[in-house]
């Protein structure tokens, strides 16, 4: 193949990038950022010996920020359009459920929390498994790969 037949990874697509797929990226994201916060809040919170275990604190907050790379790097490859990226975006949404269902089982403040992370959680899986987003993704069903043959 030569240069003008191979195409590049970061070579803009005839397409705009669908709305559905910005909106889902933009979730992943915020749920990054959100678990990165956190984890940066109890790094310091185990750090200084306010949480009461410095290590459990610590831990935790590591935790955290290692947890968030999942949804940045999908919420980055849905951005990019990599079929790659719709995986690791579905499986954080599946992940925030049963986290939003604890959470909603509190009897304190975690509440709206709780709420927030269903909402958005369930948002996300909505825009990711609508065709208009596997479309743009590049994602084809079972039965496609016996069409193109």
């Amino acid at each position: 193949m030569s240069a003008e037949q191979t195409p590049t990874p970061d070579a803009p697509t005839a397409e705009p990038r669908p709305g559905r797929l910005t909106a889902a990226a933009a979730l992943a994201a915020l749920e990054g950022l959100v678990l990165a916060v956190g984890g940066v809040w109890m790094l310091v919170l185990g750090a200084t010996g306010d949480s009461g275990d410095r290590q459990q604190g610590v831990t935790l907050g590591v935790t955290l920020i290692v947890l968030a790379l999942l949804p940045l790097l999908a919420a980055r490859g849905l951005l990019l359009r990599r079929s790659w990226s719709r995986g690791p975006a579905v499986i954080t949404q599946i992940m925030a459920l049963p986290v939003a269902y604890s959470l909603l089982q509190a009897d304190s403040v975690a509440i709206p929390a709780g709420i927030a992370l269903a909402a958005v959680a369930i948002t996300a899986l909505v825009l990711l498994v609508n065709s208009e987003t596997t479309r743009a993704l590049g994602i084809r069903g079972p039965g496609a790969a016996e069409e193109t043959k």
